[in-house]
């Protein structure tokens, strides 16, 4: 994997107008089953207020598994894990926690079943809604997958909502085109560093997205392989997926 160094993001932050920047994090970490430490390290270097995760561990003690990776990145879990199915929601202390809930979707025989991490968070003044999301291999479970995320961006009740994750397919499939219809695709929005997601070895396809709502302002949002502190090495160890880095601007609560 080929890296240049990217120009800085811009860092978290309380505006004097009660806007909050805050660095956002998705990542497949494929069930802890790779380099952990190289993991922790990529995640670390990316200065994350929030991680959506997929693939959490979701069977034998998979909380202490959640729990050690957050002690590992500095971070706490929020919320998610084999509850949701395996999406997962890690947040800096700097985050006021309003809510949690994990959502399983209907099951279609013989599929795996998927689920949402949900939460309602605030930063400073600016209050913002979590979707943390890992939709089907199955193309038509996928696209009614992607309707249940929009219906639950709807019910939040937040003034706006983040929801990241892996999508399984890209920006021209139909699930992805959905969401992208109805919300903001941030790396379509301010690109910053890489695109595509898969594989971390060469990868080709844009297959783990961020999205945010209209009143969210994208600063940027890519591929972190070329930020200060993650290596190469640790990318290509730590998983099977590249992570996707948001910097967005959520302005204050009316």
């Amino acid at each position: 994997m080929d890296q240049q160094l990217l120009p800085s993001l811009p860092t978290s932050r309380t505006e004097p107008d009660g806007s909050a920047v805050i660095r956002v994090l998705s990542y497949n970490i494929r069930s802890l089953r790779d380099d952990e430490e190289a993991l922790a390290r990529v995640i670390r270097a990316c200065e994350p207020d929030l991680v959506f995760v997929q693939e959490a561990p979701r069977f034998f003690r998979w909380r202490k598994h959640a729990a050690r990776l957050a002690a590992k990145t500095d971070l706490v879990v929020l919320g998610g894990g084999a509850t949701a199915a395996g999406p997962l929601l890690l947040c800096s202390l700097r985050a006021f926690v309003e809510r949690t809930q994990d959502v399983l979707l209907p099951r279609t025989p013989g599929l795996h079943r998927r689920g949402f991490a949900t939460a309602v968070v605030r930063f400073g003044a600016a209050r913002v809604g979590l979707i943390s999301a890992h939709l089907s291999l199955d193309p038509a479970e996928r696209r009614a997958q992607a309707g249940l995320l929009l219906d639950r961006v709807a019910s939040l009740g937040a003034p706006h909502v983040i929801a990241a994750g892996d999508l399984n397919e890209g920006p021209e499939g139909p699930a992805f085109g959905r969401l992208a219809a109805a919300l903001q695709d941030c790396r379509a929005v301010a690109p910053w560093g890489g695109g595509p997601t898969f594989p971390p070895g060469a990868p080709d396809r844009r297959i783990d997205a961020v999205f945010a709502t209209g009143g969210v302002e994208v600063l940027a949002c890519g591929v972190p392989a070329g930020l200060a502190g993650v290596a190469a090495a640790d990318l290509l160890a730590a998983t099977d997926h590249l992570p996707v880095l948001a910097a967005l601007r959520l302005p204050a609560a009316p």
